[in-house]
């Protein structure tokens, strides 16, 4: 298995990585048949590696885990939601940028 720097979770690791983490969580509702977010995993990985120490990113299949889609109301895909304290504090829909999503998560990194 590759070296990651990313997380998966599934609905029965999501409060423990996610909810109860320490430090603020990028979590990616992302889907195998999305092609955009195969373009934007390879960010999310660097973003991942470079931050490490500040941010922790997650990976959720939509696909395995629908009832957290569902809790969520993520209506589209990629779609990344930032946890803080247990709470969605940011929310970013769309496949974007490296320097994108670093100004969108510039407080946060």
């Amino acid at each position: 298995m590759a070296d990651t720097n990313t997380v998966v979770v599934d609905e029965k690791t999501f409060k423990e990585k996610v909810l109860d983490s320490d430090k603020p969580v990028l979590v990616d509702f992302w889907a195998n048949w999305c092609g955009p977010c195969k373009m934007v995993a390879p960010v999310l990985e660097q973003i991942a590696g470079e931050h490490k120490d500040k941010i922790t990113v997650a990976k959720l299949d939509i696909d395995a885990n629908p009832s957290l889609q569902r809790d969520y109301q993520v209506m589209s895909i990629p779609t990344l939601l930032l946890f803080k304290d247990g709470q969605p504090v940011k929310q970013i829909v769309g496949a974007k940028p490296k320097a994108a999503l670093e100004s969108d998560l510039s407080e946060y990194l």
